[in-house]
């Protein structure tokens, strides 16, 4: 099977998963998890349409700079949303910590990375490093939200030194795609460049998963921080 049309399958069920599981943990009611689901699926079909258009494609798209904002208004939106929206502000309160953390399993499909390297498709170090990283994070989610759900505050420690790698995995991802990618700001000169990611199905991961990824990341931390019951979960 083509690699475009399995990813594209793949990601798919990855962000179905994630905005059932965000939807069903952050909706306090049945109707509030139904318009949460709604604004979730609304962004993925954006986000399809950006790519099926090429509107971020370095060529005639916005390039870089369009994609940046792609990835960090999304994440700004959530974290407002939450912190204003009272109904999503009292799920994320209660919103079991293993689950949130369970969702990262979605990034063993960094393997995705590795393989379009391996094509020759995306360049090194921006592929390896996001595909390895991801699949690292992917792989230790299900372990570290086991030891939530078992051990309660006792993996406090663990479950701090796994979201800072995630979110640090992240964000040399971002970074090391924007440096490979056509414009200004390329300073990785690597051929390929890293451009296909602004395209079906590619952008689904920067212009969707990621934001959403990152935004659970920073839930976690927020209530690491501030959640004083004994228990995590």
């Amino acid at each position: 099977m083509n690699i475009d049309l399995l990813s594209s399958i793949e990601l798919t069920a990855s962000a179905a998963i994630v905005i059932a599981a965000l939807s069903i943990t952050f909706g306090s009611n049945a109707a509030t998890r139904i318009r949460l689901a709604a604004w979730l699926s609304a962004w993925f079909v954006v986000v399809v349409i950006l790519a099926a258009t090429r509107a971020l494609y370095y060529e005639h798209g916005l390039g870089t700079p369009g994609l940046g904002l792609a990835v960090a208004l999304p994440i700004a939106i959530l974290c407002v949303a939450v912190a204003r929206i009272k109904s999503l502000r009292e799920g994320f309160h209660w919103a079991p910590l293993w689950l949130l953390i369970g969702v990262h399993t979605i990034r063993l499909l960094g393997i995705s990375f590795i393989v379009l390297h391996a094509v020759g498709r995306l360049p090194a170090p921006f592929a390896p490093v996001a595909g390895w990283g991801d699949i690292f994070v992917g792989a230790t989610a299900p372990l570290v939200a086991w030891l939530v759900h078992r051990q309660g505050a006792n993996a406090r420690p663990i479950v701090w030194i796994w979201n800072i790698i995630g979110i640090v995995d992240l964000i040399a991802a971002v970074g090391l795609g924007v440096m490979s990618s056509p414009g200004p700001a390329r300073l990785i000169l690597a051929e390929p460049s890293s451009a296909i990611m602004t395209t079906l199905p590619w952008l689904l991961i920067p212009g969707f998963l990621v934001p959403l990824l990152m935004s659970v990341h920073i839930a976690i931390f927020v209530r690491l921080v501030k959640d004083k019951r004994p228990a995590l979960d």
